[in-house]
């Protein structure tokens, strides 16, 4: 394929993937659902008189349409001085674990119910859907350039969403879990979920105001999204990041450094190349508060004047974009327990309803929080209802008061300690 596609293109690459997935669904703590899925495909792009061509195809006889298709959209394609990556070495990293690979199925029914069980144990009226899913995912990249690059993983991941009814108050509380290599870590998401059920028990008032909020892990997503999309090479070449011109500038306090490392073992995230063949390494984002650099893939470099970053992620059908592997948010040196009590009255952030709402790309955040709890003379009181927080994260995180020693991976791609801001606007039912 890539030699017939070179007869006519100054540039070409082929990406194959083959994928597999086992899913088992349990509903309102009972098993629903068991399925498996199977997909394979061929994606090619190509460089034709500057223009970048693409076309994908799942059907595996239809190779002479699809670089037909490839080849035509170049015609109308974008200009791009983009160019293919050559062979060079990528870090070793594990993300392939032949044991996580062949888990069988009635494993992780057996897990389901094993988590189901811890939760149900900390609050009987509890109401779990869960979700596991098994999945092996294999892609080779070969180009024009001369890299040959392919690619094994088999994540395990695993969502689960609470609800518990009591009259008009509706609690839901959500956690999720992954891994690349098989470990028995997936209990302490059912762990944490039975914790913050036994504390939701007790419901204490809190008044609007601006006061000191705790984020938990859970809850720092809210603060992290705002600063991805700024530090996202495509917003930095399109002009809307509002730090696109700030590099060496200290935009944070220097409490906060946020680096995007897909090198660590064990992570879906990681890997030795990203999905265009170039290799992967560890970068800081923003560091110590001063802001070093953003994500690019190669299209973005290219249309950026800036060296691509091993951040391209891509689908069968979807053209590679800039993409965050595994953000890390560096843990700072203060306990948790002297966080929380060094707070006589503020407010405990454990997750958001919904992310993304408010301004965004201008770092503004305004968030619903599906759980909180009231922090009262150094202790947690109990859960608050109907509450939520609003900030700019250029404007609140000039001054952190603390980050926790301890932190917990979130949304599988995010490890994130406690946050804790000295002051930001609350708005609860009172």
């Amino acid at each position: 394929m890539l030699d017939r596609l070179m007869r006519t293109a100054e540039q070409a690459e082929v990406f194959e993937i083959e994928s597999e997935a086992t899913t088992i669904g349990f509903e309102a703590n009972r098993l629903k659902s068991f399925e498996v899925a199977e997909s394979r495909g061929t994606a090619a792009r190509v460089i034709v008189e500057g223009r970048l061509g693409f076309a994908a195809s799942s059907d595996m006889s239809a190779t002479d349409r699809l670089l037909a298709n490839a080849l035509e959209s170049a015609r109308l394609g974008e200009q791009v001085p983009l160019h293919f990556p050559g062979p060079h070495a990528g870090t070793n990293v594990r993300v392939y674990d032949g044991e996580l690979a062949s888990l069988p199925a009635q494993r992780l029914m057996d897990m389901g119910r094993e988590m189901i069980a811890t939760i149900v144990a900390a609050d009987p009226e509890a109401h779990v859907n869960l979700g596991l899913a098994r999945r092996t995912r294999s892609t080779h990249l070969s180009n024009s350039a001369g890299a040959k690059v392919t690619l094994e993983r088999a994540p395990l991941s695993i969502d689960i969403v609470v609800e518990r009814v009591s009259g008009d108050d509706v609690l839901v509380i959500f956690d999720y879990f992954s891994t690349a290599v098989w470990n028995d870590d997936y209990r302490s998401a059912a762990d944490r979920i039975a914790h913050y059920l036994r504390l939701a028990q007790r419901q204490a008032s809190l008044n609007s105001g601006r006061m000191p909020v705790l984020f938990a892990p859970g809850g720092v997503p809210a603060l992290v999204l705002p600063l991805t999309v700024g530090l996202n090479g495509k917003n930095v070449y399109r002009g809307i990041s509002p730090i696109a011109q700030r590099l060496g500038e200290e935009i944070l306090d220097d409490k906060l450094t946020l680096t995007d490392d897909p090198t660590l073992d064990g992570r879906p995230g990681s890997g030795s190349y990203d999905d265009e063949g170039v290799p992967r390494r560890r970068r800081a984002l923003i560091e110590r508060g001063v802001l070093r650099g953003f994500v690019y893939d190669l299209k973005t470099a290219a249309q950026a004047g800036a060296e691509p970053t091993g951040n391209g992620e891509r689908g069968l059908f979807s053209p590679p974009s800039p993409d965050f592997s595994n953000l890390v948010l560096e843990s700072g040196g203060t306990p948790l327990s002297e966080m929380i009590a060094g707070i006589a009255e503020g407010l405990y952030v454990q997750s958001p309803l919904g992310l993304g709402q408010g301004n965004i790309i201008s770092g503004a955040f305004s968030n619903n929080l599906s759980l909180a709890f009231k922090i009262e003379h150094g202790e947690i009181v109990g859960r608050v209802k109907d509450a939520s927080v609003a900030g700019n994260v250029y404007q609140d995180l000039r001054r952190v008061a603390a980050i926790s020693r301890e932190a917990e991976w979130v949304y599988g791609g995010m490890r994130l300690p406690y946050v804790l801001l000295p002051e930001l606007n609350v708005v609860t039912e009172n």
